[in-house]
C-alpha cells in the first residue's frame, strides 16, 4: 500500500485551463493516474497523482504554476459494492479522519484506485494492511 505524491495546483476557472495542464503533461509523456477537480467562483483546485511527480512539478513550474506536493495513500481496491464502506469503517474505528478522497476505476480488471488524504498516514497503512 504505497504512499504517493499528490500534486495540487490552483487554476483560473475558465475554458481551456485544465486542458492546457493535461496537454502539458501529455507532451512530456507524463500519465495522470487519478484526478480530482473542485471548482470555486474564480478558480479550480486540481489534485492529481501522476506516474512521474518530479517531472510534472518541473513542467508546471515552467508554465508558471505553483504546485503543492502532499503524501497520500494510494489503495488498490476491489471494485465491488461495500469496498469503500469497509475501508472508511476501518479508518473510523482507528480514529483516522479522511480529509478528502477520490478514486479512479481502470476498465475491465475488477480493481480501482482510491486516493486518500488522512490525518495519520502511518496508522492508516497499518490498519488497512492488517
Amino acid at each position: 500500500m504505497p504512499i504517493v505524491k499528490q500534486l495540487t495546483i490552483l487554476l483560473e476557472n475558465k475554458p481551456g485551463a485544465l486542458s492546457n495542464v493535461c496537454s502539458d503533461l501529455a507532451s512530456k509523456d507524463i500519465n495522470i493516474l487519478a484526478l480530482s477537480v473542485l471548482d470555486t467562483i474564480d478558480s479550480g483546485l486540481v489534485r492529481m497523482v501522476v506516474d512521474d511527480h518530479e517531472h510534472a512539478v518541473k513542467v508546471f513550474a515552467d508554465s508558471g504554476l505553483n504546485v503543492i506536493l502532499t503524501d497520500v495513500l494510494s489503495l488498490e481496491m476491489v471494485h465491488k459494492p461495500g469496498t469503500m464502506a469497509d475501508i472508511t469503517r476501518q479508518l473510523s474505528k482507528a480514529s483516522i479522519n479522511i480529509e478528502y478522497a477520490y478514486g479512479s476505476v481502470p476498465p475491465g480488471d475488477g480493481t480501482s484506485i482510491g486516493i486518500f488524504w488522512v490525518s495519520n498516514l502511518k496508522k492508516a497503512i497499518e490498519i488497512l494492511e492488517a
